[in-house]
C-alpha cells in the first residue's frame, strides 16, 4: 500500500504513465482497424459486441501477459537460427501473425474489389459470431504481445504497466464504433485501413527476423495518406452539395 501511495505521488511516475498510454493506444489502432473490418461482416446488431468483446480479450490478454513477465523474457531466448538470424519463440509469433495479417488483409481486399456479386456468394452468410471472434483473438495474441514487450521497456512497475493498458483499452472502446463507422461508410478509406494492415503484417514479420521498421514511419505514412482522403472527401461533399 506504501509502495502505491509513493509511486502516486511520484511525478516521474505519472510521467511513465502517461507516455506508456499515449504509446499504447497508438499500437492499438491498428487492432481497432482489424477489429472493426472484421466485426462489419457480422449483422449490424452483432457487431457492436462483437467489438466489444475483442477489446476486452485484448485486454485480459495484455494484463495475463504483464503478470507473466518472467515468461516473457524467455520468449525471446534463441530457438534456432535461419541465414544468420537467431528465431525465438517471439519472432514466431511475430511472423505467424504477420503473414495471418498479410493473407486476411489480402482476402478482404479481393472480397472489397469484388463488389456485391462477390458479397452475395462468399460474404456475410458465411461469417459466423465465433468466426469472427477466433480471428480477433488470433490477432489479440500477436498486438498483446508486441504491447507488452513495448511497455516492459518503457517502464518498471508493473502497476504502472497494468494502468496504462487499462486505460488505453478503454479509450479503444470509446473510439471503437465511431472508426468503425467512418472506415465501413467510405470504401476508399476501408481500402486505406486494409493497406495499413498489410504494412503491419510486413513490419510484424520483418520484427520477427529483427529487422525493425520504426512504427512512426507506418503511421505518419497512413495518417498522410489519410489526411488526402478525408479532403478528397470533403471535396465531394461539397461538390454534391452544388449539385443540388
Amino acid at each position: 500500500m506504501e509502495h502505491l501511495i509513493a509511486l502516486a505521488s511520484s511525478p516521474e511516475a505519472w510521467a511513465s504513465l502517461l507516455t506508456l498510454t499515449v504509446l499504447e493506444i497508438v499500437l492499438g489502432i491498428d487492432n481497432i482497424i482489424f477489429i472493426s473490418i472484421i466485426a462489419a461482416k457480422l449483422p449490424a446488431k452483432q457487431q457492436a459486441k462483437a467489438r466489444t468483446i475483442g477489446l476486452m480479450l485484448a485486454l485480459i490478454m495484455r494484463i495475463v501477459l504483464l503478470m507473466l513477465i518472467f515468461w516473457i523474457a524467455h520468449l525471446t531466448a534463441p530457438l534456432f537460427s535461419i541465414l544468420g538470424n537467431e528465431i525465438s519463440w517471439r519472432d514466431i509469433i511475430l511472423i505467424g501473425g504477420g503473414l495471418f495479417l498479410l493473407v486476411k488483409g489480402t482476402m478482404e481486399i479481393h472480397h472489397t474489389v469484388e463488389g456485391a456479386e462477390g458479397e452475395q456468394t462468399v460474404g456475410l452468410k458465411q461469417v459466423t459470431f465465433g468466426a469472427v471472434l477466433a480471428q480477433i483473438a488470433i490477432l489479440d495474441i500477436v498486438f498483446s504481445l508486441d504491447s507488452v514487450i513495448t511497455a516492459v521497456g518503457m517502464a518498471d512497475e508493473r502497476s504502472i504497466m497494468v494502468a496504462a493498458v487499462i486505460i488505453a483499452i478503454g479509450v479503444m472502446l470509446f473510439a471503437a464504433k465511431p472508426v468503425s463507422d467512418f472506415v465501413n461508410a467510405h470504401p476508399t478509406v476501408k481500402m486505406l485501413a486494409l493497406s495499413f494492415l498489410l504494412l503491419v503484417g510486413m513490419a510484424l514479420i520483418a520484427d520477427g527476423f529483427d529487422v525493425h521498421i520504426p512504427r512512426g514511419y507506418l503511421y505518419f505514412a497512413v495518417a498522410f495518406s489519410l489526411g488526402v482522403e478525408c479532403l478528397n472527401l470533403w471535396v465531394k461533399k461539397k461538390s454534391d452539395k452544388k449539385k443540388k
